[in-house]
């Protein structure tokens, strides 16, 4: 293990292995000094933590909050097919348990703990809260995927067909999607880094993933009213990869006392990435503001979860090659690096779609 840090942030890289056995990537971005909160990132679908949700990790890192990402199975540096979702749970049960084996960390017990999600990564951070109700502390929700639209809602008979032949070929490329990058990130200079990050997944969606996609949705949709926790949702007026409307269903039937919904006219899907520098600004600026009003809330269920971890959790020695994370989790590797971080940026406040489980394409 090598380290380095500057008056900005350290970043992190660690393989973990999951209880199928999976040797999966994980990040992550640490202040410099003991941080405000920890913030857990959920990328969204073929994408992934190290290069593409870099800037988040990195402007968050530098506002003071300890960021940590993990790249799915079968997503970015993870292994397993790449982009194959066999079960939607399997993702959100690896995050889970490797987001409570750092909060076990005696170094962050006490702390606030925020979920990100974009796209996709919205209904996996919505599905954690709904496994541990009253676990995490916050969300902030990018674009969500969360509901699908009335504009291209599959007929159940059409479901049924696919549901049929799902077992038989699950990981064939069938689904027909027009170019998601094109339509998802607005400046044309951030659209070709995107386009040009070999770890991003930009085949079609593989049969059984875009199923598993879409009963997530659909649940989802039907069990808004069930999420209790302070969210922040943002949206982009003009995103036609996820419907705003989607974000709109969620503010509206959520039962959570603290909510708030920021939608960006003009904007498209990609709005910390893909957006001109202005606009990306706005966007983190509106976020971290966000973050800095909930991260000193300590309420009576964080104290309840952080005597259970005193209780139950046990340290390991960070050398050791292959160590017990907990929760089903064990380290393999571990590997730290600095990169030159940019000055603290200012902040400021501020046709016919066609979707499907968050990306844009025809009907099913």
């Amino acid at each position: 293990m090598h380290a380095g840090r500057t008056m900005d942030t350290l970043y992190e890289e660690e393989y973990v292995q999951n209880s199928r056995g999976i040797k999966l990537f994980t990040c992550r971005w640490l202040p410099p000094s003991s941080p405000k909160a920890l913030v857990f990132i959920c990328h969204g679908y073929g994408m992934e933590c190290s290069g593409f949700m870099r800037e988040v990790g990195t402007r968050l890192g530098r506002a003071g909050y300890a960021v940590f990402g993990i790249d799915y199975e079968g997503h970015g540096q993870s292994m397993g097919a790449r982009c194959y979702i066999k079960k939607f749970e399997f993702i959100v049960n690896d995050c889970s348990d490797f987001f409570k084996s750092v909060c076990a960390g005696g170094e962050y017990r006490g702390k606030s703990r925020f979920l990100y999600g974009e796209s996709m990564g919205g209904a996996v951070a919505l599905l954690l809260h709904k496994k541990d109700p009253t676990f995490w502390t916050g969300a902030v929700l990018v674009a969500p995927m969360c509901k699908i639209s009335e504009k291209v809602k599959p007929h159940p008979v059409v479901v049924n067909l696919l549901t049929k032949v799902e077992e038989i070929i699950p990981k064939w490329k069938i689904v027909p999607t027009k170019d998601v990058i094109d339509s998802a990130f607005k400046d044309p200079i951030k659209r070709e880094q995107v386009r040009s990050n070999k770890l991003i997944y930009q085949d079609k969606p593989r049969l059984k993933t875009a199923l598993e996609m879409l009963r997530v949705s659909m649940k989802l949709e039907d069990t808004l009213h069930e999420v209790t926790l302070p969210f922040f949702v943002l949206h982009g007026e003009a995103d036609v990869v996820t419907d705003p409307e989607v974000s709109k269903a969620l503010y509206q039937r959520a039962s959570s006392q603290d909510k708030t919904i920021q939608l960006y006219p003009g904007m498209w899907h990609g709005l910390t990435s893909g957006e001109p520098d202005d606009n990306i600004e706005i966007v983190f600026a509106d976020i971290i503001v966000w973050l800095e009003r909930r991260s000193s809330i300590r309420t009576t269920r964080d104290h309840r979860h952080n005597r259970a971890a005193a209780a139950t959790s046990t340290r390991y020695p960070p050398s050791s090659p292959l160590s017990y994370l907990g929760n089903g989790m064990e380290r393999l590797s571990v590997s730290a690096t600095m990169t030159p971080q940019r000055t603290p940026a200012r902040q400021q406040t501020g046709g016919a779609r066609s979707y499907l489980c968050g990306l844009k394409g025809r009907r099913l």
